[in-house]
């Protein structure tokens, strides 16, 4: 017993609340809880609402009537639908144009010459211009009476061309206004790209004999993948999404052949011609499907790189 008695007696510790043993693992998700309630309120809520809508036959100020999936079935036999999904198709397909193009851009710029910030700036130049003023613009420069294209044809010989009035014309018209600014977007990517590619590397490339296309190919473009990856993503969701130039330059004419998804969607609901809030949804609805399919192509093609690397 007196050994035991005198035997120091050692302190428990203190209990630690709730919030102290979980303090670690709650704090990012507080941080992020406010951009979180903001991306579901705005975004992610719209997105189930206009889906709820296009089940519905409604002109956005009377009651609304269910149809279920009646709107769905009118757009698989709405031949103006199918045209404006085949003009959406090849907006997807040119604009990746701007991707090549920038990266040539960035490669050309990327010098350290006597005037090269000059030139630069002028190539930044369409990127910080409005579209809409872009595409006044390429309206005056296709215009047949008092445009520049016309002028520059007649110099070499050719006849006249009426780019926006031809139907067989009119999207390669709107499409090279739209390349404008994006090769500009694309090319201030690759030239950030080009700032952080490893000089060590090509120094080492060239003691290997590497030049030209295979410097390019083996070492500084596998630098610029995230570069790469952020121009794919923007330039292809750019396409999906065009509105701006069809609505300045055509609004859709001529006979709607340069209508696309966006501009469609707006006519049957919001514009003169429509007030057809479901129909117009219903068109928004089948864009986004299309957006989500690749998005969710992109993510799984990421995985599958960070899990190679890992």
């Amino acid at each position: 017993m007196s050994a035991l008695a005198s035997r120091p007696m050692t302190a428990s510790p203190p209990r630690l609340s709730w919030w102290r043993r979980h303090q670690r693992q709650l704090a990012p998700w507080l941080f992020l809880m406010p951009a979180l309630l903001m991306f579901g309120l705005y975004v992610i809520a719209p997105i189930f609402e206009s889906i709820a809508i296009s089940l519905y036959d409604w002109d956005g100020l009377g009651e609304a009537r269910y149809i279920g999936l009646a709107n769905y079935i009118e757009l698989a036999g709405d031949p103006d639908f199918r045209v404006a999904l085949k003009n959406n198709l090849l907006w997807l397909v040119l604009f990746l144009l701007s991707v090549p193009i920038g990266l040539g851009l960035a490669l050309f710029l990327n010098q350290t010459v006597s005037g090269i910030r000059l030139v630069k700036s002028m190539f930044f130049f369409p990127f910080v211009i409005s579209q809409v003023v872009i595409g006044l613009v390429f309206t005056w420069f296709y215009n047949p009476t008092i445009g520049l294209l016309p002028q520059l044809l007649a110099l070499v010989g050719l006849p006249d061309v009426a780019v926006l009035s031809d139907e067989r014309l009119v999207n390669y018209g709107i499409i090279a206004a739209a390349l404008y600014p994006q090769i500009a977007y694309c090319m201030i990517l690759y030239l950030t790209g080009l700032n952080s590619v490893r000089p060590d590397l090509i120094e080492a490339a060239r003691l290997e004999g590497a030049k030209g296309w295979s410097m390019l190919w083996h070492v500084v473009l596998p630098q610029l993948r995230p570069a790469t990856f952020i121009a794919m993503v923007v330039t292809i969701i750019g396409s999906l999404r065009s509105f701006d130039m069809v609505s300045i330059m055509t609004s859709g004419g001529p006979y709607g052949s340069s209508r696309v998804l966006a501009f469609y969607m707006y006519e049957q609901a919001l514009s003169e011609y429509g007030y057809r809030m479901g129909y117009g949804t219903a068109i928004a609805t089948v864009l986004f499907s299309i957006m989500l399919v690749y998005i969710t192509f992109v993510l799984w093609r990421i995985y599958q790189q960070e899990k190679d690397l890992a």
